[in-house]
């Protein structure tokens, strides 16, 4: 089972500006992030499990084509 980037951000209750300053990126950072415009390096991935509560390995990162 797998949960997406947006999908963990609300069951935290959060929006968008709020994960982007728990994370020290933009707001602008996260909006490609979830929709697999653009991907978390190694460093964020770990900032991004910490913040959210869930592994990398559960993290489902959409491709492009489904935005």
């Amino acid at each position: 089972m797998g949960i997406t980037l947006k999908t963990a951000r609300t069951n935290k209750k959060m929006r968008q500006i709020d994960a982007a300053k728990a994370l020290g990126v933009s707001v602008y950072t996260i909006q490609n992030y979830e929709p697999g415009k653009t991907y978390p390096d190694v460093h964020m991935l770990k900032k991004i499990e910490k913040l959210y509560g869930f592994p990398y390995s559960e993290i489902i990162f959409l491709p492009k084509y489904y935005t």
